[in-house]
């Protein structure tokens, strides 16, 4: 049997995704150990138990100064910010998508404006968003907005404008207005495309909140990691990275179950 034919069971998925990242982890013990046979000092490939025990202070000893469990505190401060900036891009993307794929003439009018900003590199704007909304939260919010809400939108719209032509003439021909095809035809289909676009959105999101924590923050996984950097201090960096990627692993699982599970007729089986 050709590979292209070949079904692999959940089981044999979960064991030939894990055997990659076998494979680092045992390259990077071997590394480790290596550069510390030679160097018991080295600070770059730190082994398992030095990071442990620089975690364990961060996640179950209270800092002296601030009276917080560190780790958590940066969690918290990072989710929610990720949090906020992601569910207005989400609402903006199904409003403005919506119209946007649906009504031609508002297309035509807007759809270049919503391109041409989704080109601008969003790094660029930070300083722009500090000047204007300073150096608090919403300028930290407003740059994960605005570097994924465009995508979104485009995506969102670029499908509803693809729905076949015979749905819209027949919801036209049972007498539906602008808005109930809108609400009745679009909306419905718009939904688990909106949901895929906010997966493939959270890598550049949590790029954009990390380089705004290590600009402006006091608190925050971004804000600790390169706080931490001027002491090569890898035995906080490298959990603190793995950390983020579990937590981004975790929020795409709950995504796409949560499309599963309300728009099952969305996905074929297999995928």
């Amino acid at each position: 049997m050709r590979w292209v034919n070949r079904s692999i069971g959940r089981g044999n998925a979960l064991l030939l995704g894990a055997i990659p990242l076998g494979v680092l982890a045992l390259t990077y013990l071997f590394a480790a150990a290596s550069r510390h046979a030679a160097n018991p000092s080295d600070k770059i490939l730190p082994l398992p138990g030095a990071m442990a025990e620089a975690m364990a202070a961060l996640v179950f000893e209270a800092d002296p100064l601030s009276g917080q469990f560190l780790f958590w505190a940066d969690t918290l401060a990072s989710l929610s910010r990720l949090g906020m900036g992601l569910g207005i891009a989400t609402f903006s993307a199904l409003l403005v998508g919506l119209v946007l794929g649906a009504l031609p003439p508002v297309r035509a009018t807007f759809g270049p404006t919503v391109t041409a900003i989704a080109v601008i590199p969003p790094i660029a704007l930070l300083p722009i968003l500090f000047i204007t909304f300073g150096l608090g939260e919403t300028a930290k919010v407003a740059l994960i907005v605005v570097g994924i809400a465009p995508f979104m939108i485009r995506d969102v719209a670029g499908h509803i404008a693809a729905l076949p032509r015979e749905q819209v003439v027949k919801a036209l021909t049972l007498g539906a207005s602008s808005w109930q095809l809108l609400l009745r035809v679009a909306l419905p289909q718009a939904m688990p495309r909106l949901i895929q676009a906010l997966r493939l959105s959270l890598g550049p999101a949590w790029v954009f909140l990390i380089s705004a924590e290590a600009i402006a923050a006091d608190v925050g996984l971004g804000y600790r990691i390169f706080l931490v950097r001027r002491y090569l201090a890898m035995d906080v960096i490298l959990p603190y990275v793995a950390w983020i990627a579990l937590l981004a692993v975790a929020i795409d699982f709950l995504l796409n179950r949560t499309s599963r599970a309300a728009f099952g007729w969305a996905h074929k089986a297999g995928h």
